[in-house]
């Protein structure tokens, strides 16, 4: 299946180089050239599309992953005049439902199917080919491109009808802020109380508490290493989706209002490009607030 990656960022890199290590990739292409020559410097024989056009012409299906609802917009109606009848078209960013829905009818105009298709598995899980996908969509549509999929997920979970997959995301976006301000709220307390944190680490790990993020965030934020990852103005982005879903039922989500707070402060810092366990500055400050 040719496939074209659009939106070379830390998840659209590792889903072109597997897509390409399984001989499926037939053109990727980013808007700024630099992440486009990062990925043939490390992958010389990678096809890279010069143009959107080049990138999307004769492929059968094209993932898009990209920061904003704009930006997804955007890349939709440039790619519209050249994609192919019958292509399907996969949005893997994180955006709002009703964004993808007015995308997938403005694609079905011109017989082209839509997926929203977000992810959750941060670079690790793009550069190991190991994502989780939450599918959005035409079930059939999904069914003909799973052998794309399957190169690039570990798991691939059809959720309904368009909006979906970004419902499930957005589910996932609150869980993972719940879990970061646990996680960097308790090691800024257990090492202020003077623990060996590796070791503390390890073993929690293997509790009741134990999780993905303090297994594998945990020993690098406790040295304040914060490569993302998964970009902390990137997580506030979703988050402010997930605001707005609430307020829309009436409803508001304290423990995403509170994450937004302290997200915004580390922003205006200049730590927006930092992985988001850098709230653990913010949480150090609990303990040594001078």
């Amino acid at each position: 299946m040719k496939t074209a990656v659009i939106g070379l960022g830390a998840i659209g890199t590792g889903i072109a180089a597997n897509l390409h290590r399984a001989g499926l990739l037939h053109r990727a292409w980013n808007r700024s050239a630099g992440r486009a020559q990062a990925l043939a410097a490390k992958h010389p024989d990678v096809p890279l599309a010069e143009t959107l056009q080049d990138a999307v012409a004769g492929a059968e299906l094209v993932i898009s992953c990209v920061s904003t609802d704009a930006d997804v917009e955007q890349i939709m109606n440039q790619i519209l005049p050249y994609i192919t009848a019958g292509c399907v078209v996969l949005d893997a960013s994180t955006v709002a439902a009703q964004t993808a829905r007015k995308i997938a009818d403005r694609l079905a105009e011109v017989g082209v199917t839509f997926l929203d298709g977000p992810v959750s598995g941060g670079k690790e899980g793009a550069d190991n080919g190991t994502l989780v996908m939450m599918v959005g969509g035409d079930a059939d549509a999904l069914l003909r491109i799973r052998p794309a999929l399957d190169a690039i997920t570990s798991r691939v979970e059809h959720m309904g009808d368009i909006g979906s997959g970004q419902v499930t995301k957005a589910v996932n976006q609150v869980m993972v802020a719940g879990i970061n301000k646990a996680v960097t709220e308790a090691l800024a307390f257990g090492q202020r109380q003077g623990l060996d944190m590796d070791k503390a680490i390890d073993l929690l790990s293997g509790g009741a508490g134990g999780s993905w993020f303090l297994k594998v965030r945990g020993p690098t934020l406790v040295k304040e290493l914060f490569e993302p990852g998964f970009r902390l103005a990137l997580h506030h982005k979703d988050l402010k989706i997930c605001q707005t879903m609430a307020a829309q039922l009436g409803a508001q989500l304290p423990l995403v209002e509170m994450t937004l707070i302290h997200y915004q402060r580390l922003i205006e810092a200049g730590h927006g490009d930092e992985d988001i366990s850098a709230l653990f500055r913010q949480k150090k400050t609990l303990f040594d607030p001078h």
